[in-house]
């Protein structure tokens, strides 16, 4: 068999040869002293994107998500995000395992929100015997919503109504620079709508390892200690960060070539039924087919794709999800146009 397309995430890209030259050449120092140059240059540069004061990089966005929430809610209190948003459904219950935080969730469709109905929920001093909320967490783009770009003006909406009765707001930009990229929105001010920030090098950037906390000073000294305490502590990690500020300096505006390629992707299926996908709303990397119209199980789909050479991902029974990324070649885009279509038509007619 050929080379396998790996269709699978954005995290499955590999160095280019001019990333590894400039992580080769960094200058490095014991990040856990503080003194690695090349990180503290990183954190700088990042918090500065965004408007932020200070920065901390990490190895995970699980470890800055969690970082970052733990400083906004104490032991007992609440966080309010998405169904299906990452911190609730793929970090493992870390919040309350760590940081003892309980959460509430609204569904919103594709993970999306409506800053009134947030508030509808949220508890903001619910006094000595019920759960106050502290914090909001939004994604953007949503993971598992497609790579849905949230509404800036529900953002806005909702920092306005929750900071006037003093609930702070996170943001798990995993995918941020999608979002930014899609939707044409100032880094900065996403920045200035959130008191903590998870940004990630390693989804779509093509970054090997790493993410980066954002938020005040006084935050970031004190996740720079539990990331020690939660093991997180890294020696001479610069050679990762010259990864993610190459990955600055290079990927970002080239992320509309994914966006192009998911969209043709996710046309071509639609045009076999409109009920897999709403192509109109690929907004960002990710397909998001949905096989409830079909005889076939998002796994048995995945199995055939891979016999075809073409790696996805069944995250459901009957959820398939596709994510274009910066490895991905004219060769890779054509066999899955070429292999997907005539499946799910064999799939629709079962």
């Amino acid at each position: 068999m050929s080379q396998l397309s790996d269709f699978r995430s954005d995290t499955v890209t590999k160095p280019s040869p001019e990333m590894l030259e400039a992580m080769s050449t960094a200058a490095v120092g014991d990040d856990v002293f503080g003194d690695d140059p090349t990180v503290n240059a990183l954190e700088k540069r990042v918090a500065q994107m965004f408007g932020k004061e200070a920065a901390l990089f990490a190895a995970t966005g699980s470890l800055t998500n969690q970082l970052a929430i733990r400083s906004l809610v104490k032991p007992g209190e609440e966080l309010l995000t998405e169904l299906t948003s990452h911190i609730v459904r793929a970090e493992l219950g870390a919040g309350a395992t760590f940081s003892g935080i309980t959460t509430r969730t609204w569904e919103g469709h594709r993970g999306s929100f409506k800053a009134s109905e947030v508030m509808r929920i949220a508890s903001p001093d619910a006094g000595p015997y019920l759960v106050s909320t502290k914090a909001i967490a939004i994604e953007n783009s949503h993971n598992f919503g497609g790579g849905y770009v949230q509404s800036f003006d529900e953002i806005k909406e909702l920092r306005k109504a929750s900071s006037a009765v003093g609930i702070n707001m996170h943001l798990d930009g995993a995918r941020i620079w999608n979002a930014h990229v899609a939707s044409g929105i100032a880094l900065k001010d996403f920045g200035s709508q959130f008191d903590t920030i998870s940004v990630c090098f390693s989804k779509g950037l093509g970054a090997p390892i790493g993410s980066a906390i954002l938020s005040t000073s006084e935050r970031i000294a004190d996740s720079r200690i539990w990331r020690k305490r939660y093991g997180g502590g890294m020696r001479q990690v610069g050679f990762l960060a010259a990864a993610a500020n190459y990955a600055l300096d290079n990927n970002i505006s080239r992320l509309k070539l994914d966006h192009a390629n998911a969209k043709a992707i996710a046309e071509a299926c639609a045009a076999i039924s409109p009920s897999l996908i709403d192509s109109t709303s690929v907004e960002t990397n990710i397909v998001a087919l949905n096989l409830s119209g079909t005889s076939i199980t998002a796994n048995e789909l995945n199995n055939q794709l891979k016999e075809a050479g073409i790696l996805a991902a069944a995250l459901g029974p009957k959820f398939l999800r596709i994510v274009t990324h910066l490895d991905i070649t004219e060769t890779d885009l054509a066999k899955i146009l070429e292999a997907l279509p005539k499946l799910l038509k064999r799939a629709l007619v079962a």
